[in-house]
């Protein structure tokens, strides 16, 4: 059974970063790409990032372009979301998805599994 868990959320200032991390288990890594959605208080949940199986393909919701990096690690099974330059509206839950296209996770198709969530605060 694919598993995704979210760690590296927390409180920061804003301007502030902060590296969000998700590891996959019960699948081959390598198989899946894999993005971050987000979800504020009110708000459907939303596109962040997304990175190919490959990792030569990266995607990034205009929100956050040009602040946010994602990448992966297929040693350690492990996908991260380096934000910085964080703003009090990047406030939310985010979520780790994974897919077989990151295409497809960029589009907004159901993931084939969700991470549980990591709560991002950023006071102004």
């Amino acid at each position: 059974q694919l598993q995704l868990v979210e760690s590296g959320g927390g409180l920061v200032q804003a301007g502030g970063s902060l590296r969000l991390s998700c590891t996959l288990s019960g699948r081959a890594f390598s198989d899946y790409a894999l993005g971050w959605f987000r979800q504020a208080p009110g708000k459907e949940r939303e596109f962040v990032s997304a990175i190919s199986w490959t990792g030569e393909s990266t995607y990034y919701a205009d929100s956050v372009k040009g602040r946010s990096t994602i990448s992966r690690d297929n040693a350690k099974n492990t996908v991260y979301l380096e934000m910085n330059s964080l703003k009090p509206e990047d406030t939310a839950v985010y979520f780790c998805a994974a897919d077989t296209s990151a295409g497809a996770l960029r589009l907004g198709v159901a993931p084939k599994a969700w991470g549980q969530g990591t709560q991002v605060t950023v006071s102004s």
